[in-house]
C-alpha cells in the first residue's frame, strides 16, 4: 500500500511539490517566528546598550572616609572605612566590567570667593581622557590640571602657582560658606584641559562637568594620586566605577549581570551607610526587557495570520487535487475497497507531501531567520536553537487536519456523484455555517482584544488573523457569485472572451476558496505594510518633534539674557540656532517651554508647516537699560514703620551675560537718598529686571511710601510714565514711579517693582488640555498667562504643554538664577564649527543630542526590529498566495482545456479563447486585491490600535495612527504585479495546449 501511495506522488508530482512548498511556507511562518524573537532579543539588547549613556552602562561605588588626622576622626570610625583601592574590584565583581579608581575632597583657594569650592581630583588614567589646551598633563607630586573657563575666570596659565587647602562646608545659615581646615600647599598649574568627551563611560556618574556651585559649570583641578594623598586633608570620597562594554551585556549575559547586581547591592547594604552604590544598569535592563516584551507582542500577530493563511492554502491546494481525482475515487469506492483503505489512498499522497513540507519548512524557517538577520542585524547573530521548533508539531498537525477536512467532502459523496463530469452544486448552508463560525471566532477577539485594553496575548493574539480571514471568506462570499452576473451580461451582449472565463471562475467549486485565500493573502501584505508605515512615520515624529529640533545641545549654568546674547552671536540672521529654557512646573501644571520666538519657524521640527507665532511676542517694547560701571538709585522714603527697617534690593541683568547681578542697598533710610553701586558687568549695559523691597525676617505690618527719583542712565520722563510700570502684591502705584507699601505680611520675598515692558498677563501658545491661568514663573512666583494660539503639539515637549517667549519670561522674573540646562536648538543647517562658536561665546556645552541618533536609537528598539519580521512575512504571505495560483491553475488545466478546445471546434475564435484563458485568473487577482486591500484597512481599524509601535518611552506628541494612502496603493499595485503576473505564466501554459 505504501508503494502504491508513493507511486501516487510520483506520478502527480508536480502537486505534491506544490502541496509540499505550501506546507513548507507554513512550517516556515511557525519556525521562523520563534527564530526571529530570538535573533531580534539579541538585536534589542544589542541596540540599547550601544545608544545608552554612561549611566546606563556603568555602576559606581562610593565610600567615604573619615578625617585620618590624629585627634580628628573616630578611631572605630576609621577602621571600618572601606578601602576600595584593595577590595573594590572584588567587592563589585560584576562579570565582564571595567574599573576605574577616583578619589576627591573639595578645596578652596583657586577661586576668589569662600561660596565657591575646587573639587580636587585624581582620576586613574585621566590624562588619557582630557584634551590639554595649553602646557601639559600632570606628572609630579605638585601637578594640578585646571580647567579653560576656570583659567579664564581667574586669569591663569601654565606655570602659575596656586595654594590650595582642604576644606569642609558650613551649611550654618549665618555663614554658608566653605570654611579652609588644614596646611595649605602650593601646586604648578602645569597645564590647562578640556574634557574630550565629558559624556563618556569614563567619567561615571560624578557629573565633574555639569552644575556646580557659584552657578556655574563644573571643572575640577585634577592631581596624581600623591599630590591628593600627600596635601594635608580630612575626609575624603573615594569612589570605584564599573563601566560595561557593549560585550558585557548581550542578551546572553543579562542573567548574569542581574544576579552580580542584586548581590552587589546586598553586600553594600550588609557593609553599612559607610559605602554607597550608584548605577542606573537595572534602567537599562527595564528598558532591554520591554523592548524584548514588545517584539514578542508583535511577532505573533502577523505569524498566526500566515499560519491561518497557510491553512487556508492547504485547504484550497488538497481540495483542488481531491476535486481532480473524483473519477480515481469512484474507482477505488466501486472495487469495494474498506473504509480505512480508501481514506488512505485519499490522503496518503497528500500526508506524504505534507510530512516532506514540514521537514522542509522546519529548515527553511530558521535558515530564512539567519539570513536576514545577517542582513538586518549584522554582528548580534540569529542564535539557532531547537527552541524555535517548538511550535513545527503543532504546524504540521494543523495542516494534516486541514487536509483531512479537504478530503472529507469528496470522500463521503456517492459514487455516482464522484463519476459524474460536472461536480454537484455545493452546499450553501455547511459553507455559509462554516464560515459565520470563524466570523463569530473574529468578533469575540476583537472583543477580548477591546475588553482587555490592547492585550495581544491569548485570543487577542489571533484577533487581526482571524479579522483577515473572516473579512476574505465574507468578501468571497459576497462578491463572486457576482461573476455569473457578469458572465450572463456579456454572453447576452455577445462578449463570449468574458463570458467564458467569467463562467470559468463562478462555476468551478474552487472559485470562491481560492479568491478568499486572494483576498485574506493580500490583506496581510497590507496589514503588515500598514503597521510597517505608521511605526516609521511615528519614529520620525518621535525623533523631531519629541526631539524639537535638528539638533539640540544643552550647555552649563547661564543666565537667561546671556543665552540669549550667545545664540544670537553665533546666528545673528536666525537661520539655524534659537535658544531654549523650560521653566520650572508646578503641582499639576503643564510643561512650559520658552524660546526665542522669532527662530522658531526655521529651527524647530514641527512635522509640516510651522504655525504663525508672531501673536507671542507682539510688539518689541524697549526695556528699562542702565549703563556704566558704578550706578546710582535715588530713593525717597516717607512713612516708614519706626523699628521696622525696610531692604532694598536692585536685580539687573547684564545684556552680554553670562550671569546676572543681584545688588543689595541695604535699609533705606528716610527722605531721599542715593544708593551708588559698582557693577563692572553694566559697563555695556544691564536690563533693569527688578527693585526689591522686603523687609527683616519676621517683620510684620510693614508700610510707607516710595519714589524712585532717578536711576543712572534712564529719563526722568520713564520713571514718571505711570503705566510703564507694575508692582507685585504687597504695594501699589500712586502716580510715576511711585509705590504705597500696603503689606508685606505672607511675603517672604517681598515686594516687587517692574518695568512694563511685557505683555501682562504673558501670551503663550497652547497645546492639549490646558485651563490654568497661570504657570511657575522663571522665578517661582506665579506667573498669569493668556492662550495666543493652539497647537497640536510643543515640540520638545509635547501635550499638553505650553510654549512663550523666553525674552518676555525672563523680563517677567524676578531673579538672578542662572539656567543649569539651558539648551540651544540647532536646525540641519547649522555649520559643523556651531560648537566651537557657542564655546568662543562664553556656552559650556555638556551635552549635544541630534534627532538622527534619536531616530536611530528608535530604529534599534524592541517595535521597530519586530516590523521587519512584517516583511518576511508579507513575502511569504505572496508565495503562498503565488502558490495557490500556480497549483490550482494545474489542476484546471487538463479541464480548461478540454472545454476549451471543445469551444474552439464548434467556433470559438482564436482570440476569444486566448483572452478567456489568459484573462481569468489576471481579473481574479484584481478583484482579491482590492479586496484585500479594503480587508486590511478594515483590520487595522479594528485590532491595528493595539501594537505597540511608539517605542519603549514615547513623548507626548500626537502620533500617526492611519497608514498613508500612498504606501497602501503602492503595496496593493505591486501586489497585482507579482500575483497577474504568475496568473498570466499559468494562463499561458493552458494555451499552448490548446488545439
Amino acid at each position: 500500500m505504501i508503494a502504491l501511495v508513493l507511486a501516487m506522488v510520483w506520478n502527480r508530482r508536480g502537486q505534491a511539490a506544490a502541496l509540499a512548498l505550501l506546507t513548507m511556507f507554513g512550517v516556515a511562518a511557525a519556525v521562523a517566528a520563534p527564530a526571529y524573537l530570538r535573533a531580534a532579543d539579541r538585536a534589542v539588547a544589542a541596540g540599547q546598550v550601544a545608544t545608552a549613556d554612561a549611566r546606563s552602562r556603568s555602576l559606581t561605588l562610593i565610600a567615604r572616609q573619615h578625617d585620618p588626622r590624629p585627634g580628628r576622626g573616630n578611631p572605630a570610625a576609621l577602621k571600618a572605612d572601606v578601602k576600595l583601592t584593595e577590595s573594590g574590584a572584588t567587592l563589585a565583581g560584576m562579570p565582564g566590567f571595567d574599573y576605574t579608581y577616583a578619589a576627591e575632597y573639595p578645596t578652596v583657594g583657586l577661586e576668589n570667593t569662600d561660596k565657591i569650592r575646587t573639587r580636587f581630583v585624581y582620576r586613574q588614567d585621566v590624562c588619557a581622557h582630557l584634551t590639554v589646551t595649553a602646557g601639559r598633563c600632570v606628572i609630579g607630586e605638585s601637578d594640578l590640571v585646571i580647567g579653560e573657563q576656570t583659567a579664564r575666570r581667574a586669569g591663569l596659565r601654565p606655570g602659575d602657582e596656586v595654594t590650595l587647602t582642604w576644606a569642609y562646608y558650613n551649611a550654618d545659615p549665618a555663614v554658608l560658606a566653605f570654611v579652609p581646615d588644614g596646611t595649605a600647599k602650593r601646586f604648578l598649574i602645569s597645564g590647562v584641559y578640556r574634557a574630550t568627551e565629558p559624556g563618556d563611560a569614563y567619567w561615571g556618574a560624578h557629573n565633574y562637568f555639569g552644575a556646580d556651585t557659584g552657578g556655574r559649570a563644573g571643572e575640577p583641578a585634577f592631581v596624581t594620586n600623591a599630590s591628593l594623598t600627600g596635601m594635608d586633608h580630612g575626609g575624603v570620597e573615594l569612589s570605584l566605577d564599573g563601566s560595561a562594554p557593549p560585550g558585557a551585556l548581550t542578551v546572553d549575559r543579562l542573567d548574569a549581570v542581574r544576579s552580580a547586581l542584586a548581590g552587589l547591592q546586598a553586600r553594600t547594604s550588609v557593609l553599612g551607610p559607610g559605602i554607597e552604590l550608584e548605577t542606573a544598569i537595572p534602567d537599562l535592563l527595564t528598558r532591554i526587557d520591554a523592548g524584548r516584551s514588545a517584539a514578542h507582542r508583535i511577532v505573533p500577530v502577523l505569524a498566526v495570520s500566515l499560519v491561518l493563511l497557510a491553512c487556508l492554502t492547504i485547504f484550497l491546494a488538497v481540495g483542488y487535487g481531491t476535486e481532480g481525482r473524483r473519477p480515481e475515487l469512484a474507482v477505488v469506492a466501486l472495487r469495494g475497497a474498506r473504509w480505512g483503505r480508501r481514506w488512505w489512498l485519499a490522503t496518503g499522497e497528500n500526508l506524504v507531501a505534507i510530512l516532506a513540507g514540514t521537514v522542509l519548512g522546519s529548515v527553511a524557517g530558521q535558515l530564512l531567520v539567519d539570513a536576514f538577520a545577517a542582513w538586518r542585524f549584522p554582528g548580534v547573530g540569529a542564535d539557532p536553537g531547537l527552541s524555535a521548533l517548538r511550535w513545527v508539531p503543532f504546524a504540521a498537525l494543523a495542516a494534516v487536519v486541514t487536509a483531512l477536512l479537504a478530503e472529507r467532502r469528496q470522500l463521503g459523496r456517492p459514487v455516482a456523484e464522484l463519476l459524474r463530469r460536472v461536480p454537484p452544486a455545493p452546499r450553501p448552508a455547511a459553507a455559509i455555517a462554516a464560515e459565520a463560525i470563524v466570523v463569530v471566532l473574529a468578533a469575540v477577539a476583537v472583543l477580548q482584544l477591546a475588553l482587555s485594553d490592547g492585550g495581544l496575548d491569548g485570543v487577542g493574539t489571533f484577533a487581526t488573523g482571524l479579522v483577515l480571514i473572516a473579512v476574505a471568506l465574507v468578501a468571497a462570499r459576497l462578491l463572486l457569485p457576482w461573476a455569473t452576473v457578469f458572465a450572463r451580461r456579456q454572453l447576452r451582449d455577445g462578449r463570449l472572451a468574458a463570458a467564458v472565463a467569467a463562467f470559468q471562475l463562478s462555476r468551478r467549486p474552487g472559485g470562491a476558496r481560492l479568491f478568499a485565500l486572494l483576498t485574506a493573502a493580500v490583506a496581510i501584505v497590507g496589514y503588515a505594510a500598514a503597521a510597517v508605515d505608521v511605526g516609521a512615520r511615528g519614529r520620525e515624529v518621535q525623533a523631531g518633534i519629541g526631539t524639537g529640533a535638528a539638533r539640540v545641545v544643552t550647555v552649563g549654568p547661564i543666565s537667561r539674557q546671556g543665552l540669549l546674547a550667545g545664540v544670537r552671536a553665533i546666528d545673528p540672521a536666525g537661520r539655524f540656532a534659537m535658544a531654549a529654557v523650560r521653566l520650572p512646573a508646578g503641582p499639576g501644571q503643564p510643561p512650559v517651554l520658552a524660546v526665542d520666538t522669532p527662530r522658531l519657524a526655521s529651527v524647530a521640527e514641527w512635522g509640516g508647516a510651522s504655525p504663525d507665532l508672531r501673536a507671542l511676542r507682539p510688539a518689541e517694547v524697549a526695556p528699562v537699560v542702565l549703563r556704566g560701571s558704578r550706578l546710582s538709585v535715588d530713593l525717597t522714603t516717607t512713612g516708614l514703620t519706626i523699628g521696622k527697617p525696610l531692604l532694598a534690593t536692585v536685580v539687573l541683568a547684564p545684556v552680554s551675560g553670562p550671569a546676572d547681578e543681584v545688588v543689595e542697598l541695604g535699609e533705606l533710610r528716610a527722605g531721599r537718598q542715593a544708593y551708588a553701586f559698582d557693577a563692572p558687568a553694566c559697563a555695556d549695559g544691564c536690563r533693569l529686571k527688578a527693585l526689591q523691597f522686603a523687609g527683616r525676617a519676621g517683620s510684620l505690618d510693614l508700610t510707607g511710601r516710595i519714589s524712585v527719583d532717578a536711576l543712572t542712565g534712564v529719563p526722568s520722563s520713564a520713571l514718571a510714565d505711570a503705566g510703564g510700570w507694575r508692582v507685585s502684591d504687597g504695594g501699589k502705584l500712586t502716580g510715576g514711579l511711585r509705590v504705597e507699601v500696603t503689606s508685606l505680611n505672607g511675603l517672604a520675598s517681598g515686594m516687587f517693582v517692574q518695568p512694563a515692558d511685557i505683555p501682562y498677563p504673558l501670551p503663550v501658545a497652547v497645546a492639549g488640555d490646558v485651563a490654568q491661568p497661570g504657570v511657575t514663573g522663571f522665578d517661582g512666583r506665579a506667573l498669569p498667562i493668556a492662550g495666543a494660539a493652539s497647537l497640536p503639539a510643543v515640540p520638545g515637549v509635547g501635550a499638553p504643554a505650553v510654549l512663550t517667549d523666553l525674552d518676555y519670561a525672563d523680563r517677567a522674573a524676578t531673579d538672578a538664577t542662572p539656567v543649569t540646562a539651558a539648551q540651544v536648538w540647532l536646525s540641519s543647517s547649522a555649520p559643523a564649527d556651531v560648537l566651537t562658536r557657542l564655546r568662543e561665546h562664553g556656552l559650556v556645552v555638556t551635552s549635544d543630542l541630534r534627532a538622527g541618533e534619536v531616530r536611530a536609537e528608535l530604529d534599534k528598539q524592541g517595535p521597530a526590529l519586530a516590523l521587519w519580521f512584517y516583511v518576511l512575512v508579507a513575502g511569504l504571505a505572496v508565495a503562498l498566495a503565488a502558490g495557490a495560483l500556480i497549483l490550482a491553475a494545474a489542476v484546471d488545466r487538463a479541464r480548461r482545456v478540454e472545454d476549451l478546445t471543445a469551444l474552439r471546434a464548434q467556433g470559438l475564435g482564436r482570440a476569444a479563447v486566448r483572452r478567456a484563458t489568459l484573462w481569468t485568473y489576471p481579473v481574479l487577482v484584481a478583484a482579491a486585491v482590492l479586496a484585500g486591500t479594503a480587508t486590511a484597512l478594515l483590520a487595522w481599524r479594528l485590532t491595528g490600535w493595539a501594537l505597540p509601535l511608539a517605542g519603549l518611552d514615547p513623548p507626548a506628541v500626537p502620533l500617526p495612527s492611519r497608514p498613508r494612502l500612498t504606501t497602501l496603493l503602492s503595496t496593493a499595485v505591486a501586489s497585482f504585479v507579482i500575483l497577474a503576473g504568475v496568473a498570466v505564466l499559468a494562463g499561458r501554459r493552458t494555451l499552448r495546449a490548446i488545439r
